[in-house]
């Protein structure tokens, strides 16, 4: 079935508006100090949440070099 009547471009563009993407913003690390992504491992100190820091040997992710 199609629509009565076509919609109008202004339409259209006001309705995608409200599309766009942000960009997402880095969160600091407490520990080391460097921007690190939201729920994600902080690549110098392997901070991710208060009371759990990991250690990746292979990724080099909190370990000293």
């Amino acid at each position: 079935m199609l629509p009565a009547q076509r919609q109008s471009k202004g339409r259209g563009r006001r309705r995608r508006s409200h599309d766009a993407l942000t960009a997402p913003k880095p969160t600091i690390c407490p520990l080391s100090g460097m921007p690190k992504a939201h729920h994600k491992a902080c690549k110098e100190s392997g901070y991710v949440r208060p009371g759990l820091r990991i250690k990746v040997k292979k990724l080099g992710i909190g370990v000293s070099d």
